[in-house]
């Protein structure tokens, strides 16, 4: 068989094309992006969020006079306004207004931003269908497709969340930077000739064992960013909790952010919603592996460092259900747990000899 002549190179330029241009509109998203955080203000909104940051939780209840009918009061408890509280405890904290800041104008900016981050979307998934259609085979073969594939389901996870009407809006500049980032990277160092695949890939596994691993680790992203982020706003809670004054630039940033408590309850329902999945993915690619190899488990590297992942985040899960491992603590774990992913992609693939060394670089 001429695996050349099996390829459709117009299709595969096509690709080529929409995905430099996917990465020309993120550029784009970019700098919307900084223009919400850079121009919208420290209002009046964000100003307040963090007085009442540094002045802790808020009374249990609030009295109000009413009126009655044929003269007098009566005196009325008026229920709390209701605030996340953190995992460790320590105090309730409202959430901050956002990266615009409650600004007319940084509110205009954050919309084109994720107006031009849905354009970039789509053009992207367009770039990565191309793909496929070329070589009439799933889309991620090698890590350059699978880095395509990647980003593309990140931003889409990102877009559902606003879709939902989750306030998730502050990642928008993080997720950006790095699918930037990650584009870069695939069309510079590890992009691949659309072609066939390898003998041992040609098996319906390849869609449902890939694309699950793929898209769980595209929420363990979103985690991971939730879970840094809540290290920086926690580290800025306690020094206003402590009556100490952040620099203007931290502050300005990280009073708009959600609460601490906010982003850790993110990250950790992210994380554990996926987890599932991702012991389908190792199970598996145990059954492939059966198939085409005649062995379910053989300790190559990618099952083992899929079965470290698999450990450091049930690590992380066991801690956040366990007193005394919360908060910071679980933080660190969950962030350990996302780094066993990237070197599961990026490491075992490149720098190790594996029977899963499919690069293509």
């Amino acid at each position: 068989m001429n695996l050349a002549a099996a390829t459709n190179e117009s299709l595969a330029e096509m690709s080529n094309v929409l995905v430099y241009s996917a990465m020309a509109v993120y550029t784009l998203a970019f700098l919307a992006h900084i223009a919400e955080w850079v121009l919208g203000s420290r209002s009046k909104v964000g100003r307040t969020a963090a007085a009442l940051t540094a002045a802790g939780p808020a009374p249990a209840q609030v009295r109000v006079q009413v009126a009655q009918r044929g003269g007098g009061t009566a005196v009325l408890a008026k229920p709390p306004k209701v605030v996340t509280r953190s995992a460790a405890g320590a105090r309730d904290v409202p959430d901050g207004p956002g990266a615009a800041g409650g600004d007319e104008k940084g509110d205009l900016y954050g919309r084109i931003a994720v107006s031009l981050t849905t354009l970039a979307f789509l053009v992207a998934a367009a770039g990565v269908v191309a793909r496929a259609l070329s070589v009439q085979r799933a889309p991620w073969g090698n890590m350059y497709e699978f880095s395509l594939t990647f980003s593309t389901v990140a931003v889409g996870a990102y877009l559902g969340f606003l879709v939902a009407r989750k306030n998730v809006r502050w990642m928008g500049l993080p997720l950006v930077t790095t699918v930037l980032l990650d584009l870069g990277i695939a069309t510079t160092w590890l992009y691949t000739e659309s072609d066939q695949l390898v003998p041992a890939l040609h098996s319906y596994w390849l869609w449902i064992h890939v694309s699950t691993a793929i898209f769980c680790g595209a929420v363990f992203y979103l985690g991971a960013v939730a879970t840094l982020l809540y290290l920086f706003r926690d580290a800025y809670e306690n020094t206003l909790a402590r009556g100490g004054t952040p620099s203007g630039f931290a502050r300005s940033v990280l009073e708009r952010l959600p609460a601490a408590a906010s982003l850790d309850k993110f990250a950790y329902r992210v994380n554990a919603a996926v987890f599932p999945l991702w012991t389908f993915t190792i199970i598996a690619g145990a059954i492939w592996a059966g198939d085409a190899w005649g062995r379910y488990w053989g300790w190559d590297a990618k099952e083992v460092w899929s079965f470290i992942t698999w450990v450091a985040y049930a690590a992380y899960l066991h801690a956040r259900a366990t007193a005394g491992w919360k908060g910071r603590k679980a933080a660190y774990v969950a962030l350990i747990a996302f780094a066993c992913w990237l070197f599961n992609y990026y490491g075992v693939n490149i720098f190790v000899n594996s029977l899963h060394s499919y690069a293509g670089v």
